[in-house]
């Protein structure tokens, strides 16, 4: 059985603030743009794993500014997307793309079968185990769980030649029973332009987190996506980050509010 990570190398996933004991669980699937030694950085310059197509830019440290916000718990996955997309099923082709956004991925190309599995366990399978525990762990406890998937997208791509208008998108798949209030919330702020299932949607076949976590358990949840140009720099992640905790819990007591004695894990 071939082995991908190197003892001493970076586990799957990490857990900032850990014992947290707010019901906002965050998550980051894109959040870190590692690629493990035995790769050899995918045959690619470090530019271009810098680049949307190797990670969700600005994530990584929006997600630990608004856990300190809202004194939750912010679980991330540090491995590139071009590694293996751990928000993608792993039975999908472009889960392991050789092509992104018409940059060729040198050691992504003809990977056998051994290939594709040995990223499929060792990362995607230990972050999403890593995940289900911990929600595991809050049930046990009797903590409150609302799921919120922190995600990136970039301000130009395909038919937006010009950047893509919309500051924020809420997106969700079946469950909107957070989304609706948030939407609100967060057009309620000024000059923000919100995407109600923009730029993308939430779909079984083309997402993990929120399908399978979120859904599949009955855990209220959402995903988000910040346009990558506003968190380019630390100002801009905690500019978003007070947006984001301000709209959040409000939205979440608008949720509550109108469904009183409904039970949410």
């Amino acid at each position: 059985m071939s082995k991908l990570l190197a003892t001493g190398e970076p586990r799957p996933f990490d857990l900032y603030r850990s014992n947290a004991a707010s019901a906002f669980l965050l998550t980051g699937d894109h959040a870190g743009n590692l690629v493990p030694e035995s790769l050899g950085a995918l045959g690619l310059p470090a530019e271009e794993l810098n680049r949307h197509i190797g990670v969700d830019i600005g994530v990584a440290r929006l997600g630990r500014m608004l856990a300190d916000r809202l004194e939750a718990c912010f679980l991330s996955q540090p491995y590139s997307r071009l590694v293996i997309d751990c928000n993608r099923p792993p039975h999908q082709p472009d889960s392991i793309p050789e092509i992104s956004d018409s940059t060729v991925i040198p050691g992504n190309a003809g990977l056998d079968a051994a290939d594709r599995a040995a990223r499929v366990r060792e990362i995607f399978d230990v972050y999403h185990a890593g995940f289900a525990a911990e929600l595991d762990r809050r049930s046990a406890r009797g903590q409150r769980t609302v799921l919120v998937a922190l995600h990136s997208f970039t301000p130009q791509h395909g038919d937006f030649p010009a950047p893509r208008p919309w500051h924020i998108g809420v997106l969700w798949n079946r469950d909107d029973r957070l989304a609706r209030p948030l939407l609100k919330r967060l057009r309620g702020q000024p000059d923000v332009v919100v995407g109600e299932n923009q730029p993308y949607g939430v779909s079984d076949q083309l997402d993990f987190a929120i399908p399978v976590h979120g859904e599949a358990r009955g855990i209220l949840s959402v995903e988000l996506e910040v346009r990558q140009d506003l968190l380019g720099d630390q100002a801009g992640c905690a500019d978003w980050a007070d947006r984001i905790a301000a709209a959040l819990p409000a939205a979440l007591d608008d949720f509550d509010g109108a469904n009183v004695g409904e039970v949410v894990e």
